[in-house]
């Protein structure tokens, strides 16, 4: 069955994708919705050159979303991020099925917005998380929960890159639309991976954010306790060389576990002895994995749950930041 696809915001990262999903059999992009009529045309071309139709165009999702009434399976939502809430209630509510990109939305009461409509609607909700959506963060997530690594006693994770020029002028560094600098950006993925793999909730946690004379965050340090007792550290710097890359350890009682934070690679060593080296692609995988949550032969490995849990540790980290560092308790 041919999935028959709406896009809410066709930017980049939207046009991206439309690489790989447009040449899909399965998948047929019938519309997109986005303010700038450049990025419209430049979405258009990229399906044409993949050998698809050009999708039909319109100035925002509202207008798409009852234009296009009964003539979509599903929309994917890739909007500046403090739009994901209102746009992804609105797909919900008007009956369609919704691959979300990343971070899912900017605060708490959006999540819990969007887990009742959800729970409502009975709609399938994806998480479009590169890690969220890796097979070797799904095995990995099995495995700790059966037993194989022993006990959860702390995590370290880092992530870096050269984010301050990079998008130097662009959306992602003003905070009206961003909801936040480099830790919710790129940083949002080691925040999310880190959420399912502890696969607990935060009690507490202390924050120190510098904007090196940005608008916006740019480099964070957290210390924070889980709820099974044990201790995670993030460390995000977004200024540096070119280049992008993230290291994520798990420290149990009968192993150690290193990823990164798309789950891309991983290295797995119990009680001393290393296991080879693994990688995994995952560029495709939102597309794929959402058709198949869809249709039934996949348990939903991005939920909107993990989204609340990663929603309520944002909400805190900027809380404790704003106080210079003080301890927050995450109810």
């Amino acid at each position: 069955m041919v999935l028959r696809l709406g896009v809410i915001g066709a930017g980049l990262k939207a046009a991206d994708y439309a690489k790989g999903w447009a040449a899909m059999s399965d998948v047929d992009i019938v519309a997109t919705a986005e303010v700038s009529e450049v990025s419209r045309k430049r979405f258009a071309d990229t399906c044409e050159a993949a050998g698809a139709a050009r999708p039909a165009e319109y100035p925002d999702a509202e207008t798409m979303l009852t234009a296009m009434q009964g003539r979509m399976d599903a929309v994917y939502v890739s909007t500046p991020h403090v739009f994901h809430g209102a746009n992804a209630l609105a797909v919900i509510e008007a009956g369609y099925d919704l691959l979300l990109e990343k971070p899912m939305v900017t605060t708490v009461d959006e999540a819990l917005a969007l887990v009742e409509a959800e729970r409502r609607t009975g709609r399938t909700v994806v998480i479009a998380f590169q890690g969220g959506l890796s097979p070797l963060v799904h095995d990995t997530r099995e495995r700790a929960r059966q037993g194989d690594f022993g006990d959860l006693i702390s995590v370290n994770a880092s992530i870096w890159e050269g984010w301050r020029d990079s998008y130097a002028g662009q959306w992602k560094q003003n905070p009206a639309i961003s909801g936040g600098g480099f830790m919710f950006d790129t940083g949002a993925h080691m925040m999310n991976t880190v959420c399912v793999l502890a696969d607990a909730e935060f009690e507490r946690l202390s924050a120190f954010t510098n904007n090196r004379g940005l608008q916006v965050d740019l480099v964070t340090a957290v210390a924070a306790r889980l709820s099974n007792g044990a201790l995670v550290t993030f460390n995000a710097a977004g200024e540096g060389p070119p280049g992008c890359a993230s290291a994520i350890t798990f420290f149990y009682s009968k192993a150690i576990v290193r990823i990164d934070a798309w789950g891309q690679w991983r290295e797995v060593a119990i009680d001393g002895v290393a296991e080879p080296r693994e990688t995994s692609e995952i560029r495709d995988t939102p597309m794929q994995t959402f058709q198949a949550v869809r249709d039934g032969r996949l348990d939903n490995p991005s939920t909107v749950a993990n989204g609340l849990r990663f929603a309520r540790l944002w909400d805190a980290i900027k809380a404790s930041a704003s106080r210079d560092g003080e301890p927050i308790a995450i109810g």
